[in-house]
């Protein structure tokens, strides 16, 4: 196609790059003047799936036209020319994460970072009922400001979707594919968790998780192989990163995260864990209009606590609460924060930690003191036990010595 080329209105400047089903054109719309990205899939009329391809295409521009999320591409138009159909998107300046993990090694905060980033978007898109099914690092572009975009939803399944696709028909990229979608069986959200959690791991790592020879390998790893612990691997991985990225990658979908809202608190506390403060820009508004609310809860939650009669939410792996927001914490001081027990009631020790008495205050200050053998005995209810043992049988011995 020459430099000087229209598809619809618009006018093609250049090729940005080819894929399996077709080609990508950096293109200019003269009625908004300004430049947009133009992927097409041409399909031959005498083409046997051409339905399909066409079916598939125009599946894509829905799934993706309905989310208007800072993290995901942006869809403008779709349309036909001749025996190409083409679909007009925002232009990313940018590199994806396939090709920038090539040339280095991420650390272990910045792996952290773009995860979360991403699976906030996904949590926006499966709530819309949008499934991506093929999340892998070429799908995800790295654009200015430490923002990241999630691209192709070529294969997208939506929930409402008249397009139909055949059973134990694979659709995706294996090495990043779920148990389930390796085996054809039906997908959801979760689907994309683990494929999330498998690019997760290999920025942690440096090492490619499901590698193999062929395809037939390639999906015996993902079904059945139980990959090391990410700290392993690099030391710099916390345990409770391990623990993420565990869950992640469970086998049975029942056993991972419900959702991308869940996956995405959790990677937001192992951040605060390696001590970064989360602010992407992409989310601050949303954060902001969530603030208000977030304090009023909060001042309500602490209240509750104090009066000794909160009903907690269930805590799952002690990481998050309902609707995966933060875990209930008592800040004692700067230094001090205490996790809230969701097993007994701990309303009084909460309450002497943050308005200790006199004597909670005096035992705080005080050095401690060196006990010597009678005091820890005393202390100890074994010893004591045993003491009062060793003593019956001294007093047992000494009488039947003295008869």
């Amino acid at each position: 196609m020459s430099d000087t080329a229209q598809l619809g209105r618009y006018r093609i400047l250049g090729e940005l790059g080819r894929g399996a089903m077709g080609v990508v054109y950096r293109a200019e719309d003269p009625a908004l003047d300004r430049q947009l990205a133009i992927k097409t899939v041409f399909v031959p009329a005498d083409d046997a799936d051409r339905k399909e391809y066409e079916a598939r295409f125009t599946q894509e521009a829905r799934a993706a036209g309905k989310l208007g999320h800072p993290g995901i591409v942006t869809i403008y138009d779709v349309g036909r020319e001749g025996e190409m159909v083409y679909m007009a998107m925002e232009l990313l300046e940018g590199v994806d994460l396939g090709a920038q993990a090539a040339t280095r090694r991420f650390s272990v905060p910045e792996a952290v970072g773009i995860v979360e980033r991403v699976a906030d978007a996904l949590s926006f898109a499966h709530d819309r009922g949008v499934v991506h099914r093929d999340i892998k690092p070429g799908n995800i572009m790295l654009v200015g400001g430490g923002r990241v975009k999630i691209m192709d939803f070529g294969i997208a399944r939506m929930r409402s979707s008249d397009l139909k696709t055949q059973t134990g028909l694979m659709m995706g990229t294996p090495r990043y594919m779920s148990p389930e979608q390796v085996a054809g069986r039906l997908v959801d959200q979760r689907s994309d968790i683990f494929s999330l959690g498998t690019v997760l791991y290999e920025l942690l790592t440096g090492t490619k998780l499901f590698a193999g020879n062929d395809a037939t390998e390639i999906m015996y790893n993902v079904s059945q192989l139980r990959p090391v612990p990410p700290s392993r691997l690099n030391r710099q991985v916390p345990s409770m990163l391990d623990l993420v990225v565990a869950k992640a990658l469970e086998k049975d979908a029942g056993e991972r995260y419900q959702d991308a809202h869940q996956f995405a608190a959790d990677l937001r506390a192992c951040l605060n864990e390696l001590g970064v403060q989360h602010a992407d820009t992409d989310t601050t508004q949303r954060l902001d209009r969530r603030a208000g609310a977030a304090q009023a809860d909060d001042r309500t939650e602490k209240m509750r606590i104090m009066d000794g009669d909160a009903t907690m939410p269930g805590i799952d792996a002690g990481l998050r609460t309902r609707g995966g927001g933060k875990p209930q914490n008592i800040i004692v001081d700067s230094n001090t924060r205490l996790a809230v027990s969701q097993l007994f009631d701990s309303s009084a020790a909460v309450r002497r930690l943050v308005e200790p008495e006199k004597k909670d205050h005096a035992r705080l200050i005080s050095s401690p003191r060196a006990s010597n053998f009678l005091i820890r005995m005393w202390r100890d209810l074994e010893m004591r036990i045993l003491a009062g043992i060793i003593l019956a049988a001294t007093i047992v011995g000494v009488i039947i010595a003295a008869y």
